[in-house]
């Protein structure tokens, strides 16, 4: 079998041992492309336990600038014993095995078309001198490193200046991590060279482009969103946001002369204590979120209808796991869709929005606050772990100054002074949103009494049925306000005309971007719509109705977007295909393409007896 041969476009896989040190190693990869200017996207698979279980690390270069994962793998770094085959399974043909040749390996656990890679990185450890077996054994992990920079070409000069500045003022770590690199460097010249076909070439294609967790960014949104309130209880995948968005507050919330906090962090004893805090804060005026994931939202679910019902500002940050029940913690999906969408009992809708990607999450973070607060309603951003807690080569993030929050409808001392009707639940500008005052407002003016239960439009305590009703109309309507104010999805038409049409959203973007462009090459036409926000706009029907059939890709098993549109746009479930992927990993630009050209080339002899 021929070698594979390509530059600056395939995937190489880590394959390593949880605890074992190797992220650093893994990730100093990974910079080091971006270093010579080569896009790339990378997947980190981990267990939900400490340490001892498999963990992956996965990298693609793509010089064409796909951001997806694409499926297969090139070079696979294969360290962990438990998945040996299971990696060697995964390699394509004429792909590359790198391992540690220390000792032998039977032929019964490789494959006749591949190509072995060969480095004793266990002996060349031992060769390390002053270090002791743990420092050996994560320096191992830089030697691979070494040995996979030579045989892939790549600028050794480049990822000693990322170690230095990983290591800066730390000499000896330095010059332990320079040696054990050189180590892997040389043998592979040595005994390696001109046997891997894959290069990385120098390029300038990331341009000023970033690489950033969706969490990291997130958090930064809520601080520049005027988020001063976070109450959060841990849970994977989204820890991270929280941290992020203390580690920010702490060095732009500062006030530089009291040095006093201007923000307040409470990690709470579990996630409803968090969402009961996030609610108080919001009623108070303060902008307020909690960062969860699928378990949390199950648990907050009464709150939830609370802050509808009495209709208070707060914003939830949902980062989606694999579930049911604990499920798969640290695995992808997009599987709170419907959970979300209705959360709590009684007849409730909520707004959520869906970034594409880290630079949206700052987006859709810092506009989630001024939705939450036009609307009085609790706002969800749903992100998942793939956006969450892989870092993304992603557009910088843009904020501008003149911009202004919007509180929405709070009504002033001078207001209620001037003689203004107020009235909590009075709908006076007929977009069905009330006016609000803010606690301590005026000494007699503008109180009301906040409740969970049945009121007039004067907040009065009432269990009239005409008054139940009037307000739950009235909550409607809201939500067909919401509509104006959410982002709008983005449409993509295909070069030629066509009857199919696709809609996605989310982390799906990148693969989908891959998959179209792979379909057009077959001549496989589709127009697309990213749904960006719920409630959905009229663009979602308008675009279903131009279409015979609609692909709905989605990263779960019950077609969750899928249902929500055929329950809220009274669309024919048969107009719709479904495309679900959701095995706990990000999905594939080949998944998507093969399930569409499947169905599309399927369809094509139908039509042509149908036009006969």
């Amino acid at each position: 079998m021929q070698p594979l041969s390509a530059t600056n476009d395939f995937v190489v896989k880590f394959a390593n041992v949880n605890g074992s040190g190797s992220a650093s190693a893994n990730e100093l990869f990974a910079r080091a492309v971006l270093r010579m200017g080569v896009p790339l996207c990378s997947r980190n698979i981990f267990p939900s336990n400490i340490q001892g279980l498999p963990t992956w690390y996965e990298v693609r270069v793509s010089g064409h600038g796909w951001l997806g994962r694409r499926g297969g793998v090139d070079l696979m770094a294969a360290f962990n014993p438990q998945t040996w085959d299971k990696d060697v399974e995964s390699l394509e043909p004429g792909g590359y095995l790198f391992y540690d040749s220390t000792k032998p390996i039977t032929k019964q656990k490789l494959r006749s078309d591949i190509h072995l890679l060969g480095v004793p990185l266990t002996e060349l450890s031992n060769t390390l001198e002053g270090t002791i077996p743990r420092e050996r054994q994560l320096l191992k992990n830089i030697i691979y490193l070494g040995a996979i920079v030579q045989l892939l070409s790549m600028e050794l000069d480049t990822v000693e200046g990322l170690i230095a500045e990983q290591f800066k003022g730390k000499e000896k770590l330095i010059r332990l991590n320079y040696a054990a690199m050189k180590l892997g460097y040389d043998f592979a010249a040595k005994n390696l060279a001109g046997k891997c076909k894959l290069t990385v070439e120098r390029a300038n294609l990331v341009g000023e482009r970033i690489f950033i967790q969706g969490n990291d960014a997130a958090g930064l949104g809520a601080v520049y969103g005027g988020a001063t309130v976070c109450a959060w209880y841990p849970i994977t995948p989204s820890t991270s946001l929280a941290e992020a968005f203390t580690a920010h507050c702490r060095k732009f919330r500062v006030d530089p002369t009291t040095k006093k906090n201007n923000f307040a962090i409470v990690q709470a004893e579990d996630e409803i204590a968090a969402i009961g805090m996030v609610i108080g804060a919001g009623w108070n005026g303060a902008r307020a979120f909690t960062a969860t994931s699928g378990p949390g939202i199950s648990l907050m679910q009464e709150f939830f209808g609370l802050a509808y019902f009495a209709e208070i500002p707060a914003v939830v940050f949902d980062i989606q796991r694999g579930g049911p029940s604990t499920g798969m913690p640290t695995r992808t999906q997009q599987s709170d869709i419907l959970l979300t969408a209705y959360a709590s009992h009684g007849d409730t809708k909520h707004v959520m929005l869906f970034p594409e990607d880290p630079h949206e999450a700052f987006e859709f973070a810092a506009q989630s606050f001024d939705l939450a607060e036009r609307l009085q309603t609790p706002v969800f951003v749903m992100l998942d772990l793939d956006i969450g807690m892989n870092d993304w080569l992603c557009n910088p993030l843009v904020w501008d100054d003149a911009r202004k929050y919007d509180r929405g409808k709070i009504m002033t001392a001078a207001e209620l002074d001037e003689g203004k009707l107020f009235g909590r639940y009075l709908d006076v500008d007929g977009d069905a949103i009330p006016y609000r005052t803010l606690p301590a407002t005026h000494p007699s003016k503008g109180s009301y009494f906040t409740r969970g239960s049945s009121r007039d439009r004067f907040a009065k305590y009432s269990e009239e049925g005409s008054v139940y009703v009037d307000n739950m109309q009235r909550l409607l309507r809201k939500f067909e306000t919401a509509k104006s104010l959410v982002p709008k999805p983005v449409r993509r038409d295909g070069k030629e005309k066509t009857r199919f049409g696709a809609i996605y959203y989310g982390s799906t973007t990148p693969a989908m971007d891959e998959a179209l462009a792979a379909l057009e090459k077959q001549g496989v036409h589709v127009n697309t719509l990213r749904i960006r926000a719920f409630p959905f706009s009229e663009d979602v029907l308008e675009f279903v109705n131009a279409h015979d059939q609609v692909f709905v890709v989605e990263q779960n098993r019950d077609a969750q977007l899928q249902k929500l549109m055929v329950n809220e746009c009274g669309i024919d479930p048969a107009r719709f295909i479904s495309i679900l992927h959701y095995d706990g990993t990000p999905i594939t630009a080949r998944f998507i393409t093969l399930a569409i050209a499947e169905r599309i080339n399927a369809s094509k002899p139908k039509a042509k007896e149908a036009a006969e």
